[in-house]
């Protein structure tokens, strides 16, 4: 089969396409796909470049969202057939392991998966669409749903809301209902967020959020449920993270899923007893968060913003897109 394949950890020239790659076999309890889609994720630039602790064995079919049809099922497999349209939930719950790092994921014609991590798509749902929601509509999905509770009416604040994650996030509070505030550092994406549905954008490279939260809602009063935001999105850390707290009202909430810019940043407990702020940490996504986002796809409540479409041997270029945050929504590849 064709596939992308990395021998070792490095920079863009560590990704070879080999247009003979041997195909997967399917054991006891496995399912052979052929792939339809895999969407890109900065993970997958990370897998490329190395992560501490984490070790893995050459080569590796990067690629953790995949989206394909079943074209071989192996012995003991039930409820699953040939020609079945799935999407791969890339954690492997029961037995641990991730699409894409520890076993071979999307980048390729063909991909085994356990059929215990299996979802099926449902009619009307596009394999570009599925396979551009796991990593980063699930984790927004999950931070702003199932353990931030973003109500109607809430004004939420989402820092790095031009990335997956952060778009998720903008679109997730959008569709609750609430209003919303994007951070991004250009004007191009802050068209885009607006385009997204954010009710205003903040550049943050010209202007301090902080004090424009300020002059948007007023400043937080303590004594007081008035000023500030609801919610604050912050998966950032680094020097965002006391300032995001001052942004939120008395009882505000604060998520985050990451750390891109520091994960110690120096905190002030002030704000939290005095604010009586919460903080909710939400890490990746579950099964039921990837059947509830299909849902919303289905139903035509939410629209994947699929930024554009690559074949095989453009995956690194895709990366690349990724890695220099030169596109807003989800980079696809199609074998």
């Amino acid at each position: 089969m064709k596939a992308v394949v990395i021998h070792g950890h490095g920079g863009p020239d560590v990704m070879q396409y080999d247009p003979a790659f041997p195909d997967p076999k399917a054991g006891e309890g496995d399912v052979i796909l052929r792939v339809k889609a895999t969407s890109i994720n900065y993970h997958d630039v990370f897998t490329r470049k190395g992560m501490p602790g984490i070790k893995l064995e050459f080569p590796v079919i990067m690629g953790l969202d995949v989206a394909g049809e079943i074209v071989e099922v192996g012995a003991g497999v039930e409820g699953w057939a040939v020609g079945d349209r799935v999407l791969v939930d890339p954690i492997n719950r029961a037995e641990g392991g991730l699409m894409g790092e520890t076993v071979h994921g999307g980048l390729a014609e063909l991909c085994k998966a356990r059929a215990h991590q299996l979802i099926r798509i449902p009619a009307g749902v596009s394999y570009e669409q599925a396979a551009a929601l796991p990593v980063a509509f699930g984790t927004a999905y999950r931070m702003m749903h199932t353990i931030g509770q973003v109500q109607a009416g809430e004004k939420v604040l989402v820092l790095g809301a031009s990335g997956g994650v952060g778009v998720g996030c903008v679109m997730l509070a959008k569709i609750a209902g609430a209003e919303v505030v994007a951070c991004a550092s250009s004007e191009a994406k802050m068209q885009r967020l607006r385009e997204l549905g954010a009710d205003h954008v903040i550049n943050y490279s010209q202007a301090d959020f902080t004090r424009a939260i300020y002059e948007l809602y007023g400043k937080p009063h303590r004594r007081k449920f008035d000023g500030g935001v609801d919610v604050a999105v912050n998966f950032t850390g680094g020097d965002t993270w006391v300032k995001s707290m001052r942004c939120l009202r008395r009882g505000g909430r604060l998520l985050t899923c990451g750390a891109t810019a520091g994960y110690d940043p120096q905190t002030d407990l002030r704000f939290i007893w005095t604010f009586e702020l919460n903080i909710r940490g939400s890490n990746g996504w579950m099964r039921e968060d990837l059947d509830a986002l299909l849902a919303l796809v289905q139903s035509g409540k939410m629209q994947v913003p699929v930024d554009r479409v690559l074949s095989l041997d453009e995956a690194g270029e895709a990366l690349r897109l990724i890695e220099d945050r030169e596109v807003m929504g989800k980079v696809v590849v199609t074998p």
